[in-house]
Parts: C-alpha cells; structure tokens; sequence
C-alpha cells in the first residue's frame, strides 16, 4: 500500500491524465511525469501537436498516448479516459490543465466568448473530475489534481472570464473535497495554485488590447509549475501555493482588499501589455487550436525565474519550521563564540 494516495502498487508505472497537454503548462507537467517513467494519456485538441509531445515523452523516459479531444465536451473526455485505461490500466492521477481565455476588458466581450472561455477553464475541470471520479471512487484509489491560480484569490483586470472560472474552480473542489470526507473515500482532491508563467498563452488568446499580452510579474517558466503539480500529486496536501507571488496575492486580498482593487485598477492594464503593437487579427485558440511548433515556453525567457523558494517552504513546511526554529540557537551559539573570543 502506498502511504501517498493509498493505491496498491506493484512496481508498474503510474497512469496519469493530463489536460492541455500539448503545450505550456500542461506540456511541462508531462514533462515531468515523463521524467519519471509515468504513462501518460494527454488531451488536448491539437493532434500534430500532441504527436509532437508523446514523442517527447518517450524520448524523456515515459510512455504516452495522443488522446485528441475537446474538454468542454464530458463525451470526448469520457472517450479519452476510456482510451487510457484500455492501453494502460487503471488511472492513478488525474491533471485537470486546460484553459483558454480572450484579453479584453468585460464589457469588450461578447457572450459566445465568455461562454466558451468558461466551458473549458470551468466545466473542463468539472467534466475531468466526474470522469475521473467515476474510475476511482470505486477502487477507493486515485489523486485528482487542479491547476489553480493566485487569480483564483485575487482578481485582475482584463481577465474576467479566467478569473471567473478559477474562482469557480477552486469552490467547486471545496465542495467535493467535503463530500469525499463525508463519504470516507481516499481519493485524493488538491488544487496548485499557479503564479503568472512564461507559456504561450499570451502568444495565443483572443485579445482586444491594442499592445501584445503579457503576465503581470513576477514571472515563472512552466517547469517550476510542473514540480509542484508532481509533488501535489504524491503528497496528501489539500492546496500547495507556487511562487511568493501567488502567497503575497492571497494574503494581501484578505487584509486590504480595497487598496489593492485601487493598485490593480490603476496599474493593472499596462503591467498585462508589453510595449509591442499586436495585429488584432492574429489567429488565437478561443474557439480553434491555433497551429504551429509550440512547447511549454512563451517569449518571456528574459524575463521568467526558474525557480520559486517560496514554493519549497510552502511544500516542506516541517523543515521550514525547524530552521526557522533554529535562527535564534544558531545566533545565540555564534554570539557566545564571538564573546568568548573577546576573554
């Protein structure tokens, strides 16, 4: 029995599902699953795409399966599952990934694009997790993972239906996390909450702004994203923060939510634009993938971090406390030397 999801394992891989598997986050994510020998069933709707990312996980040491499919639609999804689980067995974790969104202030949005924007942040998520409930709950085995964000906490400007659909997210877990206990199950539910990441959504949603979409920083490349949602997936965590972005976030919406909406309003709409002019006919992914030769990275490189401190203290929180615990000895220790040596 293993202690982390409560699954039997007999040395065989972990099956692993991920949503918006082809590219950006979700790209990185399999990444990592691959890395450790998993076998991966990966949505997404872009099928050149998604050959390009099974052999990439192969070449990294995994096994994948292209499963083009449209999570705003249960069937497809449910098709997919069935796929994975004919090719590799039961599922162990499940990744709900995908998203898509339009750039554009409210009142610039029509209602066709609001609703589809939430049919695949939103319901995807909804639709992933009663599928994946549907082939776990009764082996009383599995982690379903959820791909947050800070804006699940904290609202931005220019984002409504991204935000919208983070914030609704992030209740509905709640709730069934809540029916889990009651009905005493072990499936595990966690939800990782992302900063702002160097991937190509910015490169690909629908945008109404007159300058090219940019994340609000810090920055973060995917990969620092991907570890956590592998960590996530093998801790019995309810919620892991990524970056001292999203932490500040959540703590200062909860004491000054009134200053902050005044911050955001104010600087909200330059810090979400770089400098460049942006064609605004350019093809996005709102309604259509949008083709050509993309991974997990955006055009921020310059700008990213690889790596986020705060998400270590955040996931090894024990160890944190003991050093923290530490500091006052090991400054008390270092002042008795430094007298001794003055005697």
């Amino acid at each position: 029995m293993n202690p982390r999801n409560g699954c039997v394992r007999r040395g065989a891989p972990q099956v692993v599902v991920i949503t918006g598997a082809s590219a950006g986050l979700g790209r990185a994510i399999a990444r990592e699953f691959a890395r450790h020998g998993a076998r991966l069933g990966l949505i997404a709707r872009d099928p050149e795409r998604l050959q390009h990312a099974v052999r990439e996980m192969v070449r990294l040491g995994g096994e994948a399966i292209a499963l083009p499919a449209d999570v705003a639609d249960p069937q497809q999804v449910n098709q997919a599952a069935d796929q994975v689980e004919e090719r590799f067995g039961p599922i162990d974790i499940w990744v709900n990934n995908a998203m898509t969104t339009i750039f554009a202030p409210f009142v610039e949005i029509e209602p066709g694009e609001y609703r589809r924007a939430t049919e695949v942040t939103y319901l995807g998520a909804v639709w992933g997790t009663m599928i994946a409930l549907k082939k776990m709950k009764p082996r009383n085995c599995g982690t379903i993972v959820q791909v947050g964000s800070a804006l699940a906490y904290r609202s931005i400007p220019l984002q409504a239906a991204y935000c919208g659909a983070k914030h609704a997210v992030m209740g509905f877990t709640d709730t069934l996390r809540t029916e889990l206990i009651h009905d005493r199950s072990n499936v595990h539910l966690t939800m990782v909450q992302m900063p702002a990441l160097n991937t190509p959504q910015f490169a690909w949603c629908r945008n109404r702004m007159p300058r090219h979409p940019a994340p609000m920083p810090p920055i973060y490349n995917p990969e620092v994203g991907a570890r956590a949602v592998y960590w996530a997936a093998h801790h019995r965590r309810r919620e892991v923060r990524v970056g001292v972005s999203t932490l500040a976030s959540i703590v200062a919406n909860k004491i000054a939510p009134g200053p902050l909406d005044l911050f955001l309003g104010r600087s909200g709409y330059a810090a979400q634009q770089t400098g460049q002019p942006v064609d605004p006919q350019r093809p996005d992914n709102l309604m259509t993938p949008v083709q050509g030769d993309y991974a997990a990275h955006g055009s921020f490189d310059d700008r990213a971090l690889g790596h986020a401190p705060a998400t270590w203290v955040d996931m090894h929180r024990g160890a944190a406390a003991i050093m923290l615990a530490a500091l006052p000895i090991a400054y008390y220790i270092l002042r008795m030397r430094r007298r001794s040596r003055l005697y």
